[in-house]
């Protein structure tokens, strides 16, 4: 018995039903190609990746289909950079009040090349960079393929929610000699967004240790009412000029596969050594990938609107019912983001809480441990799928856990 049919309170589906976010056929989810459902084993329910399961807006699908039947897929005329740059900026302004400037935007595939590359020239291996954890696994992975040591900044989990530890940043950042903070806001994936005091104690710190800041943003427009995205390049003129700011419309409008990325680049002097470098060495973002990130960010915003209604919707979901059903677990209510952040307070349960969650409740999920220190209790659970699918998750997620009560 599913858990819309045990709980009372839970919507009708006609009641909850958002059209072309609720409607999702279960052959049309298997056949896709795409990592999250492409791996598992079609008994297996997906709620790992960061893939939402919503078709794409129909207006970026349009703006696509249009160049290709069109055949305009020659070399793009952009003698001044891509069409990114100023609508990036004025996006930024009408959204944040932030007034970057279009000129210092500049292009790549994905974050992760983005965050290699400034890496790359601005540090040195051996150099040590300061990082939240839990922390996104291919940052994690990149400083130490990189070998930049990374000074782990503990995200506690506190009566009030989680906090950044903001003594240990200041203390390890003077101890370490850290040249460079990794800052992830909203956070990935406690989805914590970061207050302006917050944020303001964080620049203060990284004035006062003269710290590169690399800012990633890509969730910046999945946060939650009343909580309120802060661009950290916004905060004052010496923060504008320390940071690195990196974000897509990849995760706001479920493009990841288009690959494509800006950086807004504060820092004088790390721009001109970017702008230095051979103009093909790291390659370039495609016509497509620009066409599309254009009209999602044109475009698209109806869309986004609905999308919102839709996780916010979710998120309240997967909590109450973990809250409900296994009372044992520790959760937030995620501020940001399609991923909640789950303590089972088991990491000694054989082969882990994600082996353990997949044996038994047949739903794949990410497990803590390549999140970083501390974090193999933890498993990350993606809810942006139908409210159908949604409970189908959860009653294996709670058939896998519920035993947990009795703890």
């Amino acid at each position: 018995m599913s858990l819309a049919a045990r709980r009372p309170d839970t919507p009708a589906p006609a009641e909850r039903c958002v059209p072309g976010f609720d409607d999702l056929e279960r052959g049309w989810l298997r056949n896709r190609s795409g990592v999250k459902w492409h791996r598992v084993d079609p008994t297996v329910l997906p709620s790992w990746v960061a893939d939402m399961d919503y078709p794409i807006p129909t207006v970026v699908a349009d703006a696509l289909h249009h160049v290709i039947a069109a055949g305009d897929l020659g070399y793009p005329d952009w003698p001044d950079g891509s069409p990114l740059r100023p609508i990036f900026a004025q996006r930024m302004a009408s959204r944040y009040g932030w007034h970057a400037s279009a000129s210092r935007v500049r292009e790549q595939t994905d974050l992760i090349q983005c965050l290699q590359l400034i890496l790359h020239l601005a540090t040195s291996p051996g150099e040590a960079v300061a990082v939240q954890t839990p922390n996104y696994p291919p940052f994690l992975a990149t400083l130490k393929t990189m070998q930049r040591p990374a000074v782990h900044v503990p995200m506690v989990d506190t009566d009030d929610g989680w906090r950044m530890d903001m003594a240990a940043l200041s203390d390890d950042v003077a101890r370490r000699g850290c040249k460079v903070l990794l800052l992830v806001n909203p956070h990935n994936p406690t989805g914590r967004v970061l207050t302006r005091d917050e944020l303001n104690e964080i620049a203060a710190i990284a004035r006062r240790h003269d710290l590169l800041v690399i800012s990633d943003e890509i969730h910046s427009e999945l946060t939650y009412s009343p909580n309120e995205h802060i661009p950290f390049a916004s905060l004052s003129p010496d923060a504008a000029a320390r940071t690195v700011t990196i974000t897509s419309a990849t995760k706001a409008f479920n493009l990841a596969g288009l690959r494509c990325t800006v950086t807004h680049y504060g820092p004088d002097r790390l721009l001109a050594i970017r702008d230095a470098q051979p103009p093909d060495l790291y390659g370039t973002v495609s016509n497509l990938s620009v066409v599309g990130t254009r009209a999602a960010w044109l475009e698209a915003d109806a869309w986004q609107k609905d999308l919102i209604t839709v996780l916010d919707r979710n998120r309240r979901r997967v909590h109450d019912v973990l809250h409900h059903h296994v009372p044992a677990l520790r959760h937030r209510l995620p501020e940001a983001t399609y991923l909640t952040w789950i303590d089972t307070g088991q990491p000694q349960a054989v082969d882990g809480p994600a082996q353990h969650v997949l044996r038994h409740g047949g739903v794949l999920l990410d497990g803590g441990e390549a999140f970083g220190p501390r974090a193999g209790a933890y498993l990350r659970l993606n809810f942006a799928t139908s409210a159908d699918v949604l409970e189908e998750i959860l009653d294996g997620v709670v058939a896998a856990l519920a035993p947990l009560r009795k703890c």
